[in-house]
């Protein structure tokens, strides 16, 4: 829980769930486990049960007490449509999401099935973006299940990307996030990758973000492509 946070897309983080299970290649280095680790070291009463998927209930009103509008990133350390959270629960985040109408709230997951599955009882009010990550061309699937959703705005992100998806449909969908995977262990990003993505992107006209080429020392590789930053939001959106 975050006014303010280091993820370059967003401007603040809200964790109303913490911990996740591994379910794809793109979790394999996952940096939210890692730092979920860390944090029950030194004693955060959040993360007393480390990552295993935790419902923080009197963390689910807390964007309305924040009164200045904010980007905020929904779960960067969970995934909210993870199979052991409750209907419910759910339901009742995205209310949340509905009453806090001046922000914007960012939703990421890598559950696309339960995303349809609940998408009926979901009031997609304006200010929710809904997104899947596709990691690689496995993932692709994602793309199709996200667009069957009731979000009236949709992105995906690769990120981290580990191979070409230059098959991605991006028709009907409002952002693209890309970026490589950073910090211990890290895969490469191959230039090839991004520039096919940028280019699909053009095609279609849909706002490319390019966060980063990753590597253990990620801020010195920074984010330029071919001497420029692509940092584009959908709706013309930018961070203040």
């Amino acid at each position: 829980m975050s006014l303010s946070s280091k993820i370059e897309w967003t401007e603040a983080t809200w964790n109303p769930i913490t911990g996740c299970t591994k379910c794809s290649a793109g979790c394999e280095h996952c940096y939210a486990a890692t730092l979920a680790k860390r944090l029950k070291a030194m004693g955060n009463i959040r993360y007393k049960n480390g990552f295993e998927v935790t419902v923080h209930r009197d963390l689910f009103s807390r964007p309305l007490e924040w009164k200045k509008p904010k980007m905020i990133f929904v779960n960067s350390m969970s995934d909210i449509f993870h199979e052991r959270v409750c209907k419910e629960d759910i339901l009742r985040i995205f209310e949340v999401m509905n009453k806090a109408s001046w922000h914007t709230f960012q939703v990421l997951t890598k559950r696309p099935d339960r995303l349809v599955q609940l998408s009926g009882e979901i009031n997609w009010s304006s200010n929710i973006w809904m997104g899947v990550t596709v990691e690689n061309a496995l993932a692709l699937e994602r793309v199709s299940k996200l667009k069957k959703c009731g979000a009236k705005l949709k992105f995906i992100s690769a990120e981290p990307l580990l191979e070409s998806i230059r098959e991605i449909n991006l028709e009907g969908i409002d952002w693209l996030i890309v970026g490589g995977e950073s910090g211990a262990g890290c895969r490469p990003l191959k230039k090839e990758w991004v520039v096919e993505l940028r280019d699909v992107a053009e095609k279609t006209h849909t706002p490319f973000f390019f966060k980063q080429w990753g590597g253990f020392h990620h801020n010195q590789a920074g984010s330029e492509l071919d001497g420029m930053e692509y940092k584009e939001y959908p709706l013309n959106k930018a961070l203040s």
